[in-house]
Order: structure tokens, then sequence, then C-alpha cells
């Protein structure tokens, strides 16, 4: 049986500020994020199997993007570790807010890697990550396949 690709799509509200940045995206502002999660297998053909002809359940694949990306991000406010927003940080979390600090710039670009390897430790062993689709405005979003990344063929 061939290689089948499956993709789930997530949505979530998330705030963040890009240190340092030329632009006004030095501010802290917010996007309405959709993520696209495909991933690539073959069906199973055991008939004795619940899952009988799916490459991955899409509910076994929704909990795992879930806990380690929707859960945490959605309404998160996000900024990179050496921010000067660091003490307005520890105000909002003294405050009940949700606040990430990466170690990264909060970039479509560097989340979607970071999304990537949250994602690749769990799946099963029989399925690949294919690729990622971080869609930050309906105009922009930043893309990670595993092919560019030398991890299939």
């Amino acid at each position: 049986m061939g290689k089948i690709r499956i993709t789930k799509q997530f949505t979530f509200e998330m705030g963040h500020a890009l240190y340092g940045h030329d632009g006004k995206c030095r501010n802290i502002h917010g996007h309405s994020y959709k993520l696209s999660v495909t991933v690539i297998g073959e069906p199973i053909t055991d008939t004795a199997h619940a899952k009988l002809g799916m490459v991955i359940d899409f509910g076994d694949l929704k909990k795992i993007v879930k806990e380690e990306i929707v859960d945490p991000f959605d309404h998160a406010s996000v900024f990179n570790k050496n921010t000067p927003h660091g003490e307005l940080a520890k105000i909002l979390e003294n405050e009940g807010h949700k606040v990430i600090l990466t170690d990264y710039q909060p970039t479509s670009e560097n989340m979607v890697i970071d999304f990537a390897e949250k994602i690749k430790s769990r799946l099963p062993k029989d399925i690949n990550l294919h690729s990622l689709k971080l869609r930050e405005t309906e105009t922009a979003f930043a893309e990670w396949y595993a092919e560019d990344n030398g991890l299939l063929p």
C-alpha cells in the first residue's frame, strides 16, 4: 500500500512582540493563527485493528497538537526571554495571564520550527510529520517541510 498524507487544521489566538524589530511588530500585538499539520504514513491494513484504513485517527492527531501547541499557546503572550518586556511578562503572570518566554524570537518562522519538534516527538514511530503551515494573517504564513530539513526522501 502507498503512503498517504493527511492534514488537520487548528486555530488559536496569540499575542507577541518582536524584540529589536525595526517595525510595528516590536509592539505587543496579536494574531488569529491557523496551523495546518500534515503527517504521512501508510493506512493500517490489519483487519482486526480498530483504526483499519487510517494513517492516524484525526482524533489522535488532534490530541497531540492540542496538548503541545494549541492549549499552551492559545491566548498566551509570547516573548523572547531576552526581551525588555520581561518585567511586563512578570506582571502579567502575577495577574494570572498566560505568558510564554521562548529561547527564540517568536516569529512565525521560528514558531513553526518549534512546533515541528514538539509534534514530531509525539507521533507514533510509523507516522512522520510531513509539513506544517502556520498562517499569521490571511496573506502571510510560514511553512516547514520534512523534505527541506533532510527528514523525508
